[in-house]
C-alpha cells in the first residue's frame, strides 16, 4: 500500500482544526485542604477542582464533535490534522464556518451567564464554598480560552530527496490511512445497521453511502481506491429502490459490509478489480452459491437466489 507519489499533493489540502475549550477544572493545590499532611509529590499529585458546572460546557464538546465528524467524512487523517480533496475545500469551509458561528453563540451566551453559573455551583455544594470562589477566574480568562479556528495548508515537497523523506514517508501510509478509517466506519455500520438483521430499510445506506462518498473524493490518494468506489456503486444500483431490503440482497450488501471492515481484503479485492475482474463477480461471490440446506427443526426464514455463480466467494467470517 505504499504511494511515495508526490503529485498526490497536487488534489490535497492539509487541514489544521484548532478548537480551544476550557475545561472549568484548576488544580488542586496543598492550601485548598487547609494544611493537612498530604504525601510528597513524587509519591502522589493532587488532582483538579471543577469551578463551574461542567454541563454548562457541553456544548463546546458537541460542536467540535461536529467538525471532527465533518472532516472525517470527506477527509483523510495526515500530518496531525486532515487532507482534505482541494475540491472539497469551499464546501468545508461553508460547514465549518456554520459550526464556528453556533459555536461563537454559545461562547456568547456561556460569557453572559458565566458570574451565575459560578455561583449556581456554589450554591450546589455547600461548605466548599471558599474551595470554589476562592479558584474562579474572570469571564475575560474563559473568553480568552474558548476558540474555534481552523487552517488549510498547501504542502509543495522539498526537492532534496533526504529532507522530504518525512513527508514522504506520511505520503506512504494516506492509503493505508484511508483503508483504516473505512474499515472503522463500516464496523461501527455492521453494528448499528446490519448485525442480526433479517431485514433492513434504505435509511441503512446512508453510512455506506457516506463512505462511498469519502472514497469518491479521495480516488488520488490510492490506486485501489477506485475500484472499491465502483464496487460500491454496483451494489447500489442492485438494491430494490422501494421497500425493505432482504433476501440476497440483503445479504450481498451484508458481504459489502464485511469487506470494507478487512482493509486487507478489500485492497486484495481492489487489486483484483485492477487486474479486471468485474465488480458484478466480486458481489456474486459475497451471495451462497446453492440454498443452504437447513435442519428440519429450523426452518430459514428466507432462501437466498444467487444473481451470478460464487466462483469468487469469499469468507463470511461468522456474519451470516
Amino acid at each position: 500500500m505504499m504511494n511515495t507519489d508526490t503529485t498526490v499533493l497536487d488534489n490535497l489540502i492539509a487541514l489544521n482544526l484548532d478548537v480551544k475549550i476550557w475545561t472549568a477544572r484548576k488544580k488542586l493545590t496543598p492550601a485548598d485542604f487547609g494544611g493537612a499532611e498530604l504525601p510528597p509529590e513524587e509519591l502522589a499529585s493532587l488532582g483538579s477542582k471543577k469551578i463551574c458546572d461542567p454541563k454548562e460546557l457541553r456544548i463546546f464538546g458537541t460542536l467540535k464533535a461536529r467538525a471532527v465528524n465533518l472532516l472525517d467524512r470527506t477527509g483523510v487523517r495526515f500530518l496531525g490534522g486532515w487532507g482534505i480533496p482541494e475540491d472539497k475545500a469551499d464546501e468545508i469551509v461553508t460547514e465549518l464556518t456554520s459550526i464556528r458561528a453556533d459555536f461563537l453563540n454559545a461562547k456568547a451566551q456561556f460569557l453572559s451567564r458565566y458570574d451565575e453559573a459560578v455561583k449556581d455551583w456554589i450554591v450546589q455544594h455547600p461548605g466548599w464554598e471558599n474551595l470554589i470562589g476562592s479558584s474562579s477566574v474572570s469571564a475575560d480568562y474563559v473568553r480568552s480560552r474558548l476558540d474555534f479556528r481552523w487552517q488549510f495548508f498547501k504542502l509543495v515537497p522539498p526537492t532534496d530527496n533526504v529532507v522530504g523523506h518525512g513527508l514522504q514517508n506520511e505520503m506512504s501510509e494516506l492509503g493505508g490511512t484511508l483503508f483504516d478509517e473505512v474499515a472503522k466506519a463500516a464496523s461501527d455500520t455492521w453494528k448499528r445497521c446490519f448485525e442480526g438483521k433479517d431485514k433492513i430499510t434504505h435509511k441503512a445506506l446512508s453510512p455506506l453511502r457516506s463512505i462511498h462518498s469519502k472514497l469518491a473524493g479521495l480516488t488520488f490518494v490510492e490506486p485501489r481506491v477506485v475500484p472499491v468506489v465502483d464496487l460500491l456503486d454496483t451494489a447500489f444500483n442492485r438494491v430494490p429502490k422501494r421497500g425493505y431490503i432482504v433476501g440476497s440482497a440483503l445479504v450481498m450488501l451484508q458481504g459489502v459490509v464485511s469487506l470494507l471492515r478487512d482493509p486487507a481484503t478489500l485492497v486484495t479485492h481492489g487489486q483484483k478489480m485492477l487486474d479486471g475482474q468485474d465488480s458484478t463477480e466480486i458481489l456474486a461471490g459475497l451471495v451462497a452459491d446453492t440454498i443452504q440446506p437447513v435442519p428440519e427443526e429450523a426452518p430459514s426464514k428466507a432462501d437466498f437466489v444467487p444473481e451470478q455463480s460464487t466462483q469468487h466467494q469469499i469468507d463470511s467470517h461468522g456474519l451470516w
